[in-house]
């Protein structure tokens, strides 16, 4: 029976969560697609927060039994009516009447926080960025977008931490990728996203492309710019995929094949005329850059939902 298919991405404030995000949507397409954020599913609204002393990040701060709820209404491929929180005003908003379309994207905070949540998703991915980075991602996206001064950004991540590292950190645990973007030298947390390298943990909670052509490709160099190796993630092993900002379009490109090969209908994804989205990425001063990193992370996510449209659609 045709249902939609569910990804979450989950992670903490200013990870890359709608960056990732919409590079997925693009090629899926927007009219296949159905968004939703599960901040929409605060119980507080900003001020109230303020007054109680509690954080987003909390828990306590949720609405989680309405969210997992509505994550299985919209898995058998029934509408909800969401609610609706505004980052720009911190307050709510009238509901949205919401029909899933054939692929539903979860992101936010707290996604895979309770098992009826995580038994909803047919890929699961936590963004984990090094915390420097993701700071300074925080700073730029709050004050630009949301109106707060640099000191308070880095005031509220200080407060938030403890709920960080009890309730949004520990999810990792039950994702099926862990996507990594990091700067060539831990100090250089200046350095623009197009030039970040990714590191993929794949678990083997789902079947994988087969990825051993990569050793191969790299020759047994030192310093490949596209590296597969074995490790162990939150005491458990797993693949690592990691691939270089520096990486040339003819090395991605094989890698774009491995994934491809693996599914003829894949093919089209692959194609870079018809997805222009994949991999970009806005400048600090406004350009748009290319990453081959994203648009390999983008692509292998993608993989895994054109999959599972195989087993249940």
């Amino acid at each position: 029976m045709s249902r939609p298919i569910i990804l979450g991405i989950v992670g903490d404030s200013a990870a890359g969560k709608t960056t990732l995000t919409r590079g997925i949507a693009q090629v899926l397409g927007p009219e296949n697609v159905t968004l939703i954020c599960t901040d929409d599913y605060h119980r507080y609204d900003r001020q109230q927060r303020a007054e109680i002393g509690i954080t987003a990040l909390h828990p306590d701060c949720n609405h989680l039994d309405i969210m997992q709820q509505h994550l299985s209404l919209l898995r058998t491929g029934q509408p909800i009516l969401k609610p609706v929180y505004s980052h720009k005003t911190g307050s709510f908003e009238p509901p949205m009447y919401i029909k899933p379309n054939k692929f539903v994207i979860i992101e936010g905070l707290l996604g895979y926080s309770t098992r009826a949540a995580r038994d909803c998703y047919d890929v699961k991915v936590y963004l984990a960025p090094p915390e420097p980075l993701r700071a300074k991602w925080k700073v730029k996206r709050d004050t630009l977008k949301r109106g707060y001064t640099p000191e308070q950004v880095l005031a509220e991540l200080d407060k938030r931490e403890p709920d960080s590292e009890q309730f949004i950190r520990p999810q990792r645990q039950w994702s099926d990728i862990v996507v990594s973007f990091y700067p060539q030298k831990a100090e250089d947390v200046d350095e623009t996203n197009g030039h970040l390298n990714v590191r993929l943990v794949l678990r083997p909670t789902i079947p994988h492309p087969d990825f051993t052509p990569i050793i191969n490709l790299s020759n047994g160099v030192s310093g490949s710019a596209i590296r597969l190796g074995l490790d162990r993630d939150m005491n458990k092993p797993v693949d690592v995929l990691e691939v270089d900002g520096h990486a040339t379009l003819e090395q991605v490109n094989k890698l774009e094949h491995i994934i491809c090969s693996d599914m003829p209908h894949l093919r089209s994804v692959c194609d870079r005329e018809s997805n222009p989205e994949l991999g970009k990425i806005a400048g600090t001063t406004g350009e748009t850059l290319q990453s081959y990193p994203l648009a390999l992370t983008q692509l292998i996510i993608t993989y895994h939902m054109l999959k599972a449209t195989q087993i249940y659609q």
